[in-house]
């Protein structure tokens, strides 16, 4: 009896050209679990930092007072190398595809300077009117510019 077939590549890491923008990002001790790395729920919060405040800088999303929000629906992360505090840490993002009311966007974590991620993964936003709660109707144009300005 023969093994089935993977249905899929095995991911592998990427290389620093697949983003448009990194962000600097600092481990702290909490950071590193009782394995001494960084624990992989750290990997989430620092995909949401690097969207949202390159969002945020270039004046997309106003996260206090705007009328649209994202709302996390997606997230998947692949992990390829350790990462420990007190390590530099640079995240690379890129927006993988938009659509009407969603974005993919696409992180990858990088030891500082380092050619290839020692993780990588995506989210999808569903953009919402912050009321609501319901998908918006069209993204604003202002979040689109800088959408496409990150593909």
């Amino acid at each position: 009896m023969t093994a089935a077939a993977p249905s899929a590549a095995r991911p592998q890491p990427r290389p620093r050209a697949d983003f448009a923008v990194f962000r600097p990002i600092t481990t702290r001790w909490m950071d590193n679990d009782v394995y001494g790395h960084v624990n992989n729920v750290v990997y989430y919060s620092w995909f949401d930092t690097a969207v949202n405040a390159t969002l945020i800088e270039r004046g997309a999303l106003d996260p206090l007072h705007g009328e649209v929000i994202g709302l996390v629906v997606q997230t998947q992360c692949h992990y390829f190398e350790p990462l420990a505090f007190p390590q530099a840490v640079e995240a690379g993002v890129r927006v993988a595809h938009v659509g009407r009311s969603s974005v993919r966007y696409e992180v990858g974590i990088f030891a500082a300077g380092a050619p290839h991620s020692a993780a990588h993964g995506h989210f999808v936003h569903v953009y919402v009117d912050r009321a609501s709660r319901r998908p918006v109707v069209a993204l604003p144009p202002a979040l689109r510019l800088v959408l496409e300005s990150l593909q």
